[in-house]
């Protein structure tokens, strides 16, 4: 390790930055942020400072430190001149007045490193590869900037107004930290991050009643309803997979792509359920029964479904069972399939020029295929996107086309939309049904009726880059 990690509290002291280009401004706005009174030096400016001038605790001085008595009561010193020789002047000079400097880009002459910060105020990481590579450091932070959500300062700052509350009822170090061991992995964590500080405060109180004085708590169970997205890994949400690496246990379906369900907790369970079209692995009733069992045995139960569990997904009826046993659950969204796959297949669902609405539909309903509001789908600029429709596709045509729709219009099937073996197939109303089975799709699809399909020659950026990989290799 070749420093120490140690943060300072600046708030309220005198901090000096020297230099007036991009790199000064960034150290004097991180400055700022610490509480810092950060007063700066240099000849010019560059338009970067322009955005800390009204801050009150910021001080601009046009031209350069005279002498060491420039640096006297500061806290830190921070240089960037892009001039080798007056950085080590100015640095001579700090050091001469007893304040610790850092020179920018030459780790020799720093008394301290300033690394790359994910801040979630009061709670901070920071990374710092010693100067050896600062461009290492930044895509670090990038990654954890990915991984660590914002309302994680919220919950540091949560447990900090609980921390006497349960320091009263709980005694012992090990008792307490027990405690909140479990709290942090339990609903009052999930409450905090959710932004309903009330119902964690009250989930507090419920724990705090239910601990014995060594910390124990009952372990409730606890089901999240997660949208995995229509395939593509790199559309789950931050939440998605913190719940992810959180359950005990994983439910998925036939849609939820097998590169997702790897991202859940390594010690999860896995257990498959089905959904592939007339084979249900476990009827829905069930699945619903499954989740209320593993959750009254306190396990945390994730329930993956492919695209949004609120759109065809049938998510409704599986809480609808959960609230009806009083089991704890949560829901979180994800892209639902008609939004991703247009995206990647270049189909805008909306467009000033071609559609002022959209419809999401299915093909199919409780008692069958094509239980379908028609009356609502055959109208001028208007965008309809069908789900599960690829079994029906020549059923679906017809009606389009005997409800009205003009044989002629626009329509598209996109088949595995947003993964690597996405196909799109295009023609009309009267011609897809014959393009679709001509291909041999094999799903799951997406079927796009409206004129928005004809700009996909222009916006297929997903295929471009996709044909642009495959010539590289």
């Amino acid at each position: 390790m070749r420093h120490l990690p140690v943060f300072l509290d600046i708030a309220g002291k005198r901090a000096i930055v020297v230099g007036g280009g991009v790199a000064a401004a960034r150290r004097a706005e991180t400055l700022l942020r610490a509480g810092a009174a950060v007063v700066a030096f240099a000849d010019a400016y560059s338009a970067e400072f322009e955005t800390l001038r009204e801050r009150h605790a910021f001080e601009r001085v046009e031209r350069w430190p005279a002498d060491a008595s420039e640096f006297a009561g500061g806290a830190v010193c921070v240089i960037a001149t892009d001039d080798a020789a007056r950085d080590a002047r100015m640095r001579a000079a700090a050091k001469s007045a007893g304040v610790l400097v850092n020179v920018a880009n030459n780790p020799g002459l720093c008394d301290f490193v300033l690394p790359s910060i994910v801040d979630r105020d009061p709670l901070v990481v920071a990374i710092s590869t010693g100067g050896a590579s600062p461009l290492l450091g930044r895509m670090l932070r990038a990654r954890l900037e990915a991984t660590i959500p914002a309302a994680f300062g919220g919950l540091a700052d949560f447990v900090s107004r609980m921390r006497a509350r349960v320091n009263e009822r709980i005694s012992g170090p090990v008792a307490r930290r027990r405690f909140w061991e479990r709290a942090l992995e339990g609903p009052a964590a999930e409450f905090v991050l959710a932004g309903d500080g009330e119902r964690a405060e009250a989930a507090i109180a419920r724990e705090l009643a239910a601990a014995s004085d060594d910390g124990a708590i009952e372990r409730r169970g606890e089901v999240y309803l997660v949208g995995a997205g229509p395939g593509d890994p790199d559309l789950l949400t931050f939440r998605a997979l913190r719940l992810m690496q959180k359950a005990d246990v994983v439910l998925y379906d036939n849609l939820v792509d097998a590169k997702i369900v790897d991202l859940a907790r390594r010690e999860a369970e896995r257990i498959y359920v089905g959904k592939r079209r007339g084979d249900h692995v476990l009827p829905q009733e069930e699945i619903g029964d499954l989740l209320v069992r593993l959750a009254r045995e306190g396990k945390r139960v994730l329930r993956l479904k492919g695209g949004d569990p609120f759109v065809f997904g049938r998510g409704g009826e599986e809480i609808e069972k959960l609230a009806e046993n009083h089991i704890p659950f949560q829901v979180c969204p994800g892209i639902t399939a008609a939004i991703g796959c247009s995206a990647y297949a270049g189909i805008p669902l909306t467009h000033r020029d071609h559609a002022q609405s959209v419809v999401f539909v299915t093909a199919h309903g409780r008692n069958g295929p094509l239980d379908i509001d028609w009356s609502a789908l055959a109208r001028p600029g208007q965008t309809v996107a069908v789900y599960m429709g690829l079994s029906h596709i020549e059923q679906l045509m017809s009606e389009f086309e005997r409800r009205g729709a003009d044989p002629d219009t626009p329509a598209a099937i996109v088949d595995n939309g947003t993964r690597s073996n996405q196909r799109v197939v295009t023609g009309t109303v009267r011609t897809l049904a014959d393009a679709a089975r001509a291909a041999n799709l094999r799903g799951p699809t997406i079927v796009i009726v409206g004129s928005v399909v004809t700009l996909r020659g222009k916006l297929d950026w997903y295929g471009d880059a996709v044909a642009a990989r495959q010539a590289s290799t």
